[in-house]
């Protein structure tokens, strides 16, 4: 293993691996660099900690690739390859979930998240103009819209993805064209 790529590629197949037998507060450094077939060092070279890892898988394989989607303005089909890819390692997401206190799986997920609608913010060019009120900037919207997300998303994860990702799209975006005060009238 030569490549950077490929180093954190394998320290993230490890520790996805791991977190679907151990509990991942009982999961080492270790543990992760010897199933990647590195050393601990190496890990350090790459990642600050394992959380640091656990967000590198976060953004590189379920944000990352809908990129491309968003900046095409495929949105329906961005969500859903986000909710397939987060399906397609069900027992590691389903497990890391449930990863509480300082730097919670719902955290990460919720700043990876603001990364990305912030940068779609920022590369759209919102916020050079005049908002309709100063609090509508791309940094307050980004937290919004990041938290809508994530919590959609952390909510299909912990009761079993059971809904197919085509369908959490729809749900997605039918709440997302509506405001509260309509969805108040349809319940």
């Amino acid at each position: 293993m030569e490549d950077k790529r490929d180093i954190e590629k394998a320290l993230a197949d490890s520790l996805k691996e791991l977190v679907t037998r151990v509990p991942f507060e009982k999961i080492t450094i270790k543990q992760i660099a010897d199933g990647a077939g590195v050393i601990r060092v190496t890990f350090y070279n790459h990642f600050q900690d394992k959380y640091d890892l656990l967000a590198w898988i976060v953004r590189r394989e379920i944000l990352d690739p809908v990129r491309i989607l968003i900046a095409n303005r495929m949105y329906r089909e961005s969500l859903i390859l986000i909710f397939s890819n987060l399906q397609r390692d069900k027992a590691f997401y389903m497990r890391a979930s449930r990863i509480e206190g300082q730097n919670s799986f719902a955290e990460i997920v919720m700043d990876c998240a603001n990364e990305l609608v912030l940068d779609v913010f920022r590369e759209r060019g919102a916020g050079e103009g005049h908002p309709k009120h100063p609090w509508m900037n791309p940094e307050n919207l980004a937290k919004y819209y990041a938290n809508s997300m994530s919590y959609v998303v952390l909510e299909w994860i912990r009761t079993g993805m059971t809904i197919p990702p085509e369908e959490m799209a729809t749900i997605y975006e039918y709440i997302g064209e509506r405001s509260m005060w309509e969805m108040l009238e349809e319940l």
